[in-house]
């Protein structure tokens, strides 16, 4: 009886494992999306990544919707040529999944080139199996 028991246990534990190994894939799988589709201004994948009710918060002070966020970027206004993430650390609690990470990047902000280095946060919501970004705070590294 206690070995049927353990077994038990031990098979739930490597369920709950293989499950969060997997949440936190798909989560990073979105973070790159995210990464590829900014340097890219792709507008059509940016709107399947990022939530209706974004709030993204820039090392300035300055605060995004989900609409200017998209728009600045189509534009030129934010053009990023590069993005590196480094330091990546990934937390999932059921719907809600924090990224962090230490990002630098190559600029040409309104034909302006430039670099900024900051430390990020993300929040994603997962709505309808898929992650959204629902906020994202940057300060300056």
């Amino acid at each position: 009886m206690k070995k049927t028991g353990i077994g038990i246990l031990f098979c739930l534990f490597i369920n709950f494992l293989f499950a969060q190994s997997k949440q936190l894939n798909s989560v990073a799988n979105a973070a790159e999306q995210l990464r590829v589709a900014m340097i890219n201004a792709d507008s059509v994948v940016l709107n399947t990544l990022v939530d209706i009710k974004l709030s993204y918060g820039h090392s300035g002070g300055a605060i995004d919707d989900k609409n200017i966020f998209i728009q600045k970027l189509v534009s030129g206004k934010s053009d990023f040529l590069t993005i590196d993430i480094s330091e990546q650390i990934i937390a999932v609690s059921k719907k809600i999944a924090i990224v962090r990470h230490s990002l630098n990047a190559t600029t040409n902000d309104n034909g302006k080139a430039g670099e900024v280095h900051l430390k990020v946060m993300q929040v994603w919501l997962k709505k309808n199996g898929k992650w959204k970004l629902l906020a994202r705070q940057a300060i300056k590294a």
